[in-house]
């Protein structure tokens, strides 16, 4: 009988396991269906923050370019006004450039003319003084340089005459260069 009642237990177990796997089966089943659809919601969380995310990124860099590309406008527009401000003070520069030059020009012609003058007034000393000491021969060589040196500028008289010509009437009337060295020439002549 204990084979047959062990038979019996054997099968009532069987019977027992088989209708128990189902259930056990069908919790497990259900255990991985939560687990699936609880990784699916994380990996649907997840991709949906990194959506947000990337939308965000977007966003800054869209933001970042547009704040770049009118700060460029800006340095455009501003190197365009640089330029013009050049320009303009270019043309002033070279305005003064030729004013300076005109000015300089008109001092270096001022400053011959007042070296020729000096000068003319060198040589009728040195005449008058040749003349004083009776070496009319040297004081013809002296008046013959003279009349040389300034012949650009009118010869001694025209010089002597720029002279007498700044001079007041009462400053002629004490001492006339011209005169004097016209006097002089007559009697070197």
């Amino acid at each position: 009988m204990n084979t047959e009642s062990d038979k019996q237990e054997r099968g009532r177990l069987q019977h027992a396991a088989e209708h128990e796997r189902p259930r056990r089966r069908g919790s497990v089943l259900i255990y991985l269906v939560i687990l699936f659809a609880a990784a699916f919601l994380l990996l649907l969380m997840s991709f949906l923050m990194q959506q947000r995310a990337n939308q965000e990124a977007i966003d800054n860099l869209q933001q970042t370019s547009e704040s770049a590309v009118q700060s460029l406008e800006n340095l455009l527009q501003e190197n365009e006004a640089l330029k013009e401000q050049n320009g303009a003070l270019q043309t002033q520069v070279d305005e003064l450039q030729g004013q300076l030059d005109g000015a300089a020009q008109a001092g270096q012609e001022e400053l011959d003319a007042l070296q020729a003058q000096v000068d003319a007034l060198t040589y009728l000393n040195q005449i008058r003084a040749l003349y004083n000491d009776h070496r009319n021969a040297d004081a013809r060589d002296v008046a013959a340089a003279a009349e040389a040196a300034l012949a650009g500028r009118g010869g001694m008289e025209g010089v002597l005459g720029e002279i007498s010509a700044a001079l007041t009437q009462e400053e002629r009337e004490n001492y006339d260069p011209l005169e004097a060295y016209r006097s002089l020439s007559e009697w070197l002549n």
